[in-house]
C-alpha cells in the first residue's frame, strides 16, 4: 500500500552477487540509476528524503516524501549497490525517528517534506493562498504502524550492510526505537491480538486507528524477527514477533487459500470486504512463512490479473506497477519463475521519460479503500504519475532482494 514517509556518515558498503536468473538486469539497473539520481539532485551529503511523486500538481502530493516510499528506496539502493545514496535516506529516517517536532513524545510521520533534512524534519504541508494558512493532511502527519516497520527495516538493512561503520549502531538503535513505538503505542490483545493501525492526525487531535491490518502484521513481524535475530541470547523481541505471527495465522483462510485483509475497527471481526494484494504477498516474504501460505499466489494469479500484471485489489481492473513488481519478487521466491519473469518485464516497461516508473498504465487506478477515517467515499487512488515506490519495488524484484530479511532470495 502507498503510505501517504543526526546526519550520519557511514563507511562504504559493498553489495555483490549477480541478480537471479529471472531478472532483467538492464531495466533494473536503469531503475536503480533513476533512484540514485534523485538523491544526487540534493547537493551535498546531508540526510535527504525523496519526493514520492513527480509531475504532480496537487499540493497535497507535490513535494511529499512518504516514509514508506523512502524506506523502500533506501533498501533498493542497498540492493543494487548504491551505498552512498542509501546512507543519505537512512540518515533522514534515523533523524525522523529520533527528532520529531513534538519532542521526546514524537513519532515517525507518514510523510515529510522532500529534500535535505535537519532536526526536526518537517512533516509535509503546503500554503493555501485562498485560506491564507498552512495546511497539513491528517494522514500525512499521522503514523501508520506498517510505515514505522518499513522504516525500521530500511535502517537495519543499511546498518547491517555497513557493520563496521561507526554510525551503524545509531541506525540500529533508531530501528529499535521505532519497533518499541509499535509495541508501546499499538499492541492490542483484542481478538487474535496483534497491533492496531496506528494514529491518525497531528499532535493537536490524534486518533487511534483501532482496526488491524494483515499487511501491517507482516511488516511488524519482519522487523521484530530481524531484531530478535540481532538480539542473540536476549528475548526482548521474541514476544512481539510471536504476537504479530499469531495475528497472521488468524488471518489465513486455509479453506479459501488466501489471507483476510485484517479486522474491522473493533479489532476482532475479520475484514473480508476487500482482498488487497499486499496482504496476499507480503506474508510470504517472512523467513518462516509456511509452505501452505503459497497457495495465496493462486488467488493472486486468478483474481488480481490485469493487463499483463496485477491490480491493487481482487476483482478490480487496473494495472498496478508497484504490485506487479511485488508479484515478480514473491512469485520468484516461490519458484514460479515464468510468472515472475513476465511480471518483472511488465513492471520495468512502465519507465517514464524521467526514469521513475509510472504508478499505473491507467489514468486512474481505484483501490476500493479510503484514505482515512474522515473519508466519505473510497477515495484512495493511484494515478499515471512517476512513482518512487513503484521504482524501488522494481529494483528489489530485479535484484531478487527480500526486504523482510535483507538477503537475496537465492542466497
Amino acid at each position: 500500500m502507498v503510505r501517504f514517509a543526526l546526519p550520519l556518515l557511514l563507511a562504504l558498503l559493498t553489495v555483490a552477487v549477480a541478480p537471479p536468473a529471472f531478472a532483467r538486469a538492464d531495466g533494473g539497473t536503469a531503475a536503480c540509476d533513476a533512484l540514485a539520481a534523485r538523491v544526487a539532485a540534493a547537493a551535498g551529503d546531508a540526510p535527504v528524503f525523496l519526493a514520492s511523486w513527480e509531475d504532480v500538481d496537487d499540493p497535497a502530493l507535490a513535494g511529499a516524501a512518504f516514509t514508506y516510499d523512502n524506506a523502500l528506496a533506501a533498501i533498493a539502493l542497498t540492493a543494487c549497490g548504491r551505498p552512498a545514496e542509501a546512507r543519505r535516506i537512512a540518515a533522514a529516517l534515523a533523524l525522523a525517528a529520533t527528532a520529531d517536532r513534538a519532542g521526546p513524545e514524537g513519532r515517525l510521520r507518514n510523510a515529510y517534506r522532500a529534500g535535505p533534512q535537519a532536526a526536526p524534519p518537517p512533516p509535509h504541508g503546503w500554503w493555501d493562498a485562498a485560506a491564507g494558512r498552512w495546511l497539513e493532511d491528517d494522514y500525512q502527519v499521522g503514523t501508520a504502524t506498517g510505515n514505522v516497520a518499513w522504516a525500521g527495516l530500511a535502517l537495519l538493512t543499511v546498518a547491517e550492510a555497513t557493520p563496521d561503520a561507526p554510525q551503524a549502531p545509531a541506525l540500529a538503535d533508531a530501528a529499535e526505537r521505532l519497533a518499541q513505538w509499535i509495541v508501546s503505542a499499538t499492541a492490542d490483545d483484542r481478538g487474535a491480538g496483534g497491533f492496531r493501525g496506528g494514529v491518525h492526525g497531528g499532535e493537536a487531535a490524534p486518533r487511534a486507528l483501532t482496526w488491524k491490518s494483515t499487511e501491517h502484521a507482516a511488516d511488524a513481524a519482519a522487523l521484530f524477527t530481524w531484531l530478535d535475530r540481532r538480539d542473540g541470547a536476549g528475548d526482548r523481541w521474541a514476544g512481539p514477533a510471536a504476537a504479530a505471527r499469531r495475528f497472521l495465522d488468524a488471518q489465513w483462510r486455509a479453506a479459501a487459500g488466501r489471507f483476510a485483509t485484517g479486522t474491522l475497527p473493533d479489532g476482532v471481526t475479520r475484514n473480508d470486504g476487500v482482498s488487497g494484494l499486499d496482504a496476499q504477498l507480503w506474508p510470504l516474504l517472512l523467513a518462516d512463512a509456511p509452505a501452505d501460505w503459497r497457495r495465496a499466489l493462486d488467488h493472486v494469479a486468478a483474481d488480481f490479473a490485469s493487463d499483463g500484471g496485477v491490480s491493487f485489489a481482487a476483482g478490480r481492473p487496473g494495472f498496478w506497477t508497484e504490485g506487479t513488481a511485488q508479484a515478480a519478487l514473491v512469485f520468484a521466491l516461490a519458484g514460479r519463475t515464468d510468472a515472475a519473469t513476465g511480471f518483472l518485464a511488465e513492471a520495468l516497461a512502465q519507465e517514464s521519460p524521467g526514469g521513475l516508473l509510472w504508478a499505473t498504465k491507467d489514468e486512474r487506478l481505484a483501490t476500493g479503500l479510503a484514505i482515512g477515517p474522515d473519508s466519505t467515499t473510497d477515495d484512495f487512488f493511484y494515478y499515471r504519475l512517476p512513482h518512487l515506490g513503484a521504482t524501488a519495488w522494481a529494483v528489489l524484484a530485479a535484484e531478487g532482494w527480500n526486504p523482510f530479511t535483507g538477503r537475496r532470495i537465492r542466497d
